[in-house]
Protein backbone atom coordinates (compact mmCIF):
# COMPACT_ATOMS: atom_id res chain seq x y z
CA UNK A 1 0.00 0.00 0.00
CA UNK A 2 1.92 3.50 -0.91
CA UNK A 3 2.69 6.04 1.71
CA UNK A 4 -0.35 8.83 2.46
CA UNK A 5 -0.02 11.94 0.62
CA UNK A 6 -0.77 13.59 3.70
CA UNK A 7 -2.76 12.57 7.13
CA UNK A 8 -5.28 15.20 8.75
CA UNK A 9 -8.13 15.40 11.50
CA UNK A 10 -11.19 16.73 11.94
CA UNK A 11 -13.27 17.28 14.59
CA UNK A 12 -17.11 17.77 15.34
CA UNK A 13 -19.21 17.18 18.89
CA UNK A 14 -17.59 14.11 20.84
CA UNK A 15 -16.71 12.86 17.07
CA UNK A 16 -12.84 12.53 16.02
CA UNK A 17 -11.64 11.52 12.09
CA UNK A 18 -8.47 10.54 11.06
CA UNK A 19 -8.11 11.29 7.63
CA UNK A 20 -5.10 9.58 4.91
CA UNK A 21 -5.45 11.30 1.29
CA UNK A 22 -3.78 8.97 -1.68
CA UNK A 23 -3.87 9.40 -4.81
CA UNK A 24 -6.12 7.15 -6.60
CA UNK A 25 -9.94 6.55 -8.10
CA UNK A 26 -11.40 8.44 -5.85
CA UNK A 27 -12.96 5.79 -3.61
CA UNK A 28 -13.29 6.45 0.02
CA UNK A 29 -13.09 3.86 2.88
CA UNK A 30 -14.12 4.74 6.79
CA UNK A 31 -12.77 2.18 9.11
CA UNK A 32 -12.30 -0.24 6.72
CA UNK A 33 -16.08 0.12 4.92
CA UNK A 34 -17.18 1.80 2.13
CA UNK A 35 -18.56 5.24 2.82
CA UNK A 36 -21.87 3.72 1.26
CA UNK A 37 -22.14 1.24 3.90
CA UNK A 38 -20.87 3.38 6.95
CA UNK A 39 -23.38 6.20 6.13
CA UNK A 40 -26.40 4.40 4.81
CA UNK A 41 -28.02 8.22 4.77
CA UNK A 42 -27.69 10.13 1.95
CA UNK A 43 -27.48 13.44 3.78
CA UNK A 44 -24.59 12.20 5.78
CA UNK A 45 -22.41 10.91 2.67
CA UNK A 46 -23.56 14.51 1.37
CA UNK A 47 -21.76 16.53 4.33
CA UNK A 48 -18.71 14.10 4.40
CA UNK A 49 -17.84 14.64 0.64
CA UNK A 50 -18.82 18.45 0.17
CA UNK A 51 -15.56 20.11 0.43
CA UNK A 52 -14.27 17.41 -2.66
CA UNK A 53 -17.24 18.83 -4.55
CA UNK A 54 -15.90 21.85 -3.85
CA UNK A 55 -12.97 21.63 -4.80
CA UNK A 56 -13.80 18.79 -8.62
CA UNK A 57 -11.28 16.52 -6.85
CA UNK A 58 -14.06 13.68 -6.17
CA UNK A 59 -12.06 11.31 -8.45
CA UNK A 60 -8.47 12.89 -7.54
CA UNK A 61 -8.21 10.85 -4.23
CA UNK A 62 -8.27 7.81 -2.46
CA UNK A 63 -9.35 9.09 0.96
CA UNK A 64 -9.30 6.62 4.77
CA UNK A 65 -10.61 7.20 7.60
CA UNK A 66 -10.53 6.73 11.08
CA UNK A 67 -13.43 7.68 12.91
CA UNK A 68 -14.92 7.31 16.62
CA UNK A 69 -17.08 8.78 19.14
CA UNK A 70 -20.17 10.95 18.64
CA UNK A 71 -23.16 9.89 16.54
CA UNK A 72 -23.66 10.02 13.03
CA UNK A 73 -23.92 13.36 12.61
CA UNK A 74 -21.35 14.25 14.10
CA UNK A 75 -18.84 11.83 12.45
CA UNK A 76 -20.16 13.15 9.39
CA UNK A 77 -18.46 16.92 10.28
CA UNK A 78 -15.79 15.49 11.62
CA UNK A 79 -15.16 13.28 8.23
CA UNK A 80 -15.58 16.75 6.40
CA UNK A 81 -13.76 19.26 8.03
CA UNK A 82 -11.13 16.18 7.92
CA UNK A 83 -10.88 16.18 4.00
CA UNK A 84 -10.96 20.16 3.80
CA UNK A 85 -8.11 20.50 5.94
CA UNK A 86 -5.99 17.58 3.80
CA UNK A 87 -7.21 19.65 0.39
CA UNK A 88 -6.44 22.95 1.61
CA UNK A 89 -2.57 21.17 2.42
CA UNK A 90 -2.56 19.65 -0.90
CA UNK A 91 -3.49 22.06 -2.95
CA UNK A 92 -3.16 26.16 -1.21
CA UNK A 93 -4.92 27.43 -3.95
CA UNK A 94 -8.06 26.04 -2.98
CA UNK A 95 -7.69 27.23 0.99
CA UNK A 96 -9.75 30.86 0.08
CA UNK A 97 -13.09 28.76 -1.17
CA UNK A 98 -13.21 26.57 1.48
CA UNK A 99 -12.78 28.80 3.91
CA UNK A 100 -15.95 30.62 2.44
CA UNK A 101 -17.73 27.92 2.21
CA UNK A 102 -17.06 27.27 6.03
CA UNK A 103 -15.49 23.51 5.42
CA UNK A 104 -12.49 24.65 7.16
CA UNK A 105 -13.75 26.29 10.41
CA UNK A 106 -13.98 23.84 13.84
CA UNK A 107 -17.79 23.82 14.83
CA UNK A 108 -17.09 24.66 18.54
CA UNK A 109 -20.36 23.51 19.93
CA UNK A 110 -20.16 21.01 22.78
CA UNK A 111 -23.05 19.50 25.26
CA UNK A 112 -22.95 21.22 27.28
CA UNK A 113 -22.31 19.61 31.19
CA UNK A 114 -25.45 18.45 33.59
CA UNK A 115 -25.53 20.68 36.46
CA UNK A 116 -26.40 19.50 40.47
CA UNK A 117 -29.80 19.56 41.78
CA UNK A 118 -30.93 19.52 38.05
CA UNK A 119 -32.41 16.93 35.77
CA UNK A 120 -30.27 17.67 32.55
CA UNK A 121 -28.53 21.09 31.82
CA UNK A 122 -30.68 23.38 32.17
CA UNK A 123 -34.30 21.28 32.98
CA UNK A 124 -34.88 21.68 36.18
CA UNK A 125 -37.31 19.24 38.27
CA UNK A 126 -41.13 19.87 38.04
CA UNK A 127 -42.13 23.07 40.65
CA UNK A 128 -44.48 21.62 43.27
CA UNK A 129 -45.73 24.36 45.87
CA UNK A 130 -47.24 21.62 48.27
Amino acid sequence: MPQPLIKTTGRRKAAVARVRFRSGGGTITINRRPIEEYFPSATHRMIATEPLRLATAVDSYDIEATIGGGGTSGQAGALRLGIARGLAELDSDLRVPLKRAGFLTRDAREKESKKYGLKKARKAPQYSKR
